[in-house]
Formats: structure tokens, sequence, C-alpha cells
């Protein structure tokens, strides 16, 4: 019996991380031009964003409770107990899906012992997350802690993100044709967070892309504790030389100790198209958690 950590393919986790601690890193299914695919399964993001460039009719939906149903299965077998974290209910239905197929296999495997988390993240949100439980867990933390760990890191998460065109934006009704436009001509860039509702909210607007990156820098200056401590993230959407820069800019001004880059895929992808950058960080650390974390 073992005590698996595992998540799905909107948390963005870079593949090294996958590898390394062999975690299951379950795929969100993407249609494209009326075909479903798998994020990291057989479609990977640098696939994903030439096809989001065409003219191919793109759009997304949460992992089914059967497609949970058999992720999760092979663990009750085996007797294993799993922490599942958990893409954020404010964006997709995925927490109730996987919450009903464990309830369906505690019918056959009533010993099965399984902890969902509703994140309330996207992305490395919670992507971030399960490389620290996995590092916590390979230097020896307990599993009681891991799962106390993983509730505190996902409630002091904090996004800063900025999107480089609207479109996409409009396209998923998130803003309207006239704030598009607008924005567009003015050159407006939103930046955004996830609220604590799990929600995508755009909180502030700023003129350009020099200004956005130099805001969500600022923000994450602002929001994060003991920066010099942490593990923080990248996200970038088709954009890596955006994500070197951000990634430099947070250990020259913050001295961050760690600065892991990922990839948006499918999930999130699809939504804010390429050229969508972020940086994930923590509002508050826990000495407990962190003594687990040391390289």
């Amino acid at each position: 019996m073992a005590f698996k950590i595992i998540t799905d393919s909107a948390s963005d986790t870079p593949q090294w991380i996958v590898d390394k601690y062999d975690m299951l890193l379950m795929p969100t299914p993407v249609v494209i031009n009326g075909e479903d695919h798998f994020d990291r399964l057989d479609i990977f993001p640098e696939q994903f964003y030439d096809t989001l460039r065409s003219d191919a009719v793109i759009s997304t939906y949460h992992i089914s409770e059967q497609m949970f149903y058999d992720h999760f299965k092979p663990y009750a077998e085996r007797g294993d107990e799993v922490l599942y974290l958990c893409f954020s209910t404010g964006i997709a239905g995925t927490f109730t899906a996987a919450t009903l197929a464990y309830q369906d296999l505690l019918e056959e495997f009533p010993e099965f012992k399984m902890t969902i988390i509703d994140t309330r993240c996207a992305s490395m949100g919670y992507g971030l997350s399960a490389y620290k439980l996995l590092r916590m867990q390979a230097n020896g933390a307990p599993k009681e802690l891991l799962i106390e760990a993983a509730k505190f890191f996902c409630e002091h998460t904090e996004h800063s993100v900025t999107v480089e065109t609207l479109a996409y934006l409009l396209k998923g009704g998130r803003i309207s044709k006239t704030s598009a436009t607008f924005g567009t001509i003015l050159g407006i860039k939103p930046i955004i967070m996830v609220d604590k509702e799990g929600r995508l909210t755009a909180i502030e607007k700023v003129r350009g892309r020099k200004a956005s990156l130099e805001r969500i820098l600022d923000r994450t200056g602002e929001v994060g504790a003991r920066l010099e401590d942490q593990i923080v993230a990248v996200v970038h959407g088709d954009d890596p030389e955006t994500a070197e820069f951000l990634k430099k800019e947070l250990i020259d001004r913050y001295h961050c100790r760690e600065v892991v880059i990922a990839e948006i895929g499918c999930a999130i992808g699809a939504h804010t198209g390429p050229g969508i950058v972020g940086i994930v960080c923590q509002t508050a650390l826990d000495d407990r958690f962190e003594q687990y974390l040391k390289d």
C-alpha cells in the first residue's frame, strides 16, 4: 500500500516533474474540429497553439465521471491511498465528477481511501502545489502532514496573469465585444487573478505588454511572502522568451530560491490564447512544511 499524489493536466505540471516523481497526470479533454483529443496524451502545447492560431474550432470539457473512475480504479485495486489535487470548481466541474467516481468505487472497494481537494487554483496554481508535495514526500514528510500542506498551499496561492490578445477572452464570453474592440485599439491588457471562489477575475487594466509584465512582477512582490525562501512558478502560452524574462526578474528582484517554468496547455490556453503569461507564488509560508522542501 502506498500514498499517491496525483493531479490532472489542467495543472500544467511540467513533464520533468511528472517523470521524476512518477506522478499520474490525468489528461484533460479538448475538442478540435469535432474530434476528441487529450491534453499531454495525443496533443501537446506546441501543437495545440499552432492549431489554435488556425481556423480550427476548439472547445474543452472537464474530465468525466467515467474517466475518473477508470483512472482511480487501479489505486483502489492495489489498496493505495490517494490525494488528488483538482482543478478549480470556479472554472470547471471536475471536483463533482471526481467525487462521484470515488463514491462509485467505494461500493466495490469500501476500504479505498481518497482525499479530493478543490484547489480553487488553475494551471501551475496547483501544479506547483503538487510539485512541492511530491518533494516533501520524497524528503520523508508523513501522510497527514502532506494532506495538511496541500490544503494550506492551495488556500495561500496567488496567481498574477496577463494576456497578449483579448480575442480569446471575447470568444469565451469573458469580456464584451465593445471592451475587446476598444481594449485592442488602446492596447489594454487585463491583470487577472483567481479569486477565493476559484474564478478567473480581471482586477486591473494597464496599457501595453511591457506595462502588464511589470505589473504582474510588482504584484508578486506585493502579495508574496518571503519570496527569497519560495519556489515560485512562471507559466506561459507559447511564449518561452517572456517566461525566461520573468524568471530572471523574479530572481534578480526578489531572489526567489527556485523558479519553475511551465507551459500552459489546452484547458486554459483554449480560452486565453497564445501569449498568456503568469506568476504563481504563496501569500504565506509555514515552516512545518518548508523544512521538507530543502534541496
